[in-house]
């Protein structure tokens, strides 16, 4: 059970809840702050005091008055009309982070909502219930509005939710595990639907897929070296001591143990090769760099996730209520933007590495790593599909937060396109995934033709590889394989069964 206070969540967290249904529940201390905010919030209506959205309109419609007997009223229609997304539903694992993440940010107590209202977050989470939330419509300032107000809508019982694919009317949905709708109180809609939780949410699972798809990358790439019989020299540790960039060094230590004691490395000791092709040369460089930039963007996510980040925030010790711009998504729009350029790199160096393995200008191999070459095609289009997913990653790739266009009648006149960037990384990690999954099968039909030993680590993955997808003798229908190993990857079976074998940071 994760315990939920507004300052400890850390991204496996996310993880846990959102796809393994782990449990979350709030702790006493934040209920307390929880309470104070609310209390404030009672003082501010008993007081009739002007504060932004929740005695006056929200957006370009903040000098609009709301008198006290309406306060009550405005939360609903916010989140009424709020609820403008359109397109495919997120996932249920996307839709469990986001409620999740409000929860938190709603635990640290600087909201002004009721205890009742984090609850039903968290009884949600606990009994699956599953909001349907379209998941195109956001500007990611000010924060995530219409998806929140999606799920928003299903708390008070007036939206819909997904059961086994099918969209349901929310009170039914409800009814059936066991839960209220709410009513909002002053102050409650808005602080439901402001804040940057979509785009956080997606950013905790894109993130943490990221570590494991850049260790299937690691592989994939020992195992093309030795399929393309090169060398090991430029892993040697003197190179990157003198350029010493922690991801680098790890990526080299990395590929150093996963070919220890292959016996193709070995044979290409006394060749005339000097030096091999970047794609193979360079991975260290690379996909080192792309190690950096995923811990940039987990430290950044670690703090947004237990962070206040809606407008305006109660500060109850203090007695002030005070308008501010946490809910603009530009640290994770950024953040998210460099995350899918670096995943895109990854594309880009693998799909190189498969032109060269079923190019026989430069591979050593039989064309396209067929056996009758002429009569079967092997892996020629492959290649062709690898191609197309990496071309389609530099569309995808395209920073979405440099562009802003002004909303609210230009009371909210630059926003982020944050959640843009968040969806735009997931769908390059997922094009990644299919990539590395054709490398995987050319590198070891590679290793196939060669009749020797690859390494300590890369052994563990060839046989991996093979227990689950067979040289290819023929052509067949080559779908069928890369689904196989595109499962093989994601479920993180090569690595666990290298990391068997060698020890991988």
């Amino acid at each position: 059970m994760i315990s939920i206070d507004g300052e400890g969540l850390g991204i496996a967290d996310v993880v846990a809840v959102a796809r393994e249904f782990e449990g979350a529940a709030l702790s006493p201390a934040a209920e307390a702050e929880i309470g104070k905010s609310r209390e404030f919030v009672q003082r501010i209506l008993e007081e009739n005091r002007v504060v932004y959205g929740i005695t006056t309109g929200v957006g370009e419609l903040a000098n609009r008055l709301i008198s006290p007997e309406d306060a009550a009223a405005l939360q609903l229609n916010l989140v009424r009309s709020h609820a403008t997304n359109v397109g495919d539903p997120f996932p249920e694992d996307v839709v469990r982070g986001v409620m999740l993440l409000r929860a938190n940010a709603l635990a640290k107590g600087f909201s002004g909502v009721r205890v009742r209202l984090v609850r039903m977050l968290l009884d949600m989470l606990d009994r699956r219930v599953y909001p349907y939330v379209p998941c195109q419509g956001s500007v990611g300032a000010s924060g995530d509005l219409s998806p929140l107000a999606h799920l928003a809508l299903v708390m008070v019982g007036e939206g819909e939710c997904l059961v086994e694919g099918e969209r349901r009317p929310a009170a039914e949905v409800l009814a059936a595990a066991g839960l209220r709708p709410l009513e909002l109180k002053p102050k409650e809609g808005l602080a439901l639907i402001n804040g940057t939780q979509v785009m956080a949410a997606i950013g905790c699972l894109v993130v943490y897929e990221a570590d494991l798809l850049l260790k299937n990358a690691q592989i994939a790439g020992a195992l093309s070296l030795e399929g393309l019989k090169g060398t090991s020299r430029a892993l040697d540790p003197k190179i990157h001591a003198v350029r010493p960039h922690k991801g680098q060094i790890r990526v080299a230590d990395n590929l150093r143990r996963l070919v220890a004691e292959s016996e193709i490395i070995a044979s290409h000791v006394q060749c005339e090769k000097v030096q091999d092709a970047y794609t193979l040369r360079c991975i260290p460089q690379v996909y080192g760099s792309i190690i950096d930039t995923i811990e940039y963007v987990k430290s950044v996510l670690q703090v947004e996730i237990n962070s206040a980040t809606d407008n305006p925030l109660i500060f109850p010790d203090e007695e002030e209520v005070i308008s501010g711009g946490n809910f603009h998504g530009e640290p994770l729009a950024f953040a998210l933007d460099f995350l899918g350029i670096a995943l895109a790199e990854i594309g880009n160096i693998s799909e190189r590495t498969v032109d060269r393995l079923v190019n026989p200008h430069v591979s050593g191999l039989p064309p396209f790593l067929a056996e009758d070459t002429g009569l079967n095609s092997g892996y020629m289009i492959a290649q062709y599909t690898a191609a197309a997913l990496v071309s389609e990653n530099k569309v995808l790739a395209h920073p979405a937060s440099v562009d802003s266009i002004p909303t609210s009648a230009g009371q909210e006149d630059h926003v982020s396109m944050g959640s843009i960037s968040a969806r735009h990384a997931w769908e390059i990690l997922r094009n990644v995934e299919n990539v590395i999954a054709i490398e995987f099968l050319a590198a070891a039909q590679g290793i196939d033709f060669l009749g020797m030993s690859p390494g300590r680590g890369t052994a563990a993955a060839y046989r991996a590889v093979r227990d689950s997808v067979p040289h290819l003798r023929q052509d067949r229908v080559m779908y069928r394989d890369v689904e196989r190993m595109v499962g093989l990857v994601r479920s993180g079976a090569i690595v666990r069964a290298v990391e068997q074998a060698v020890r991988l940071d």
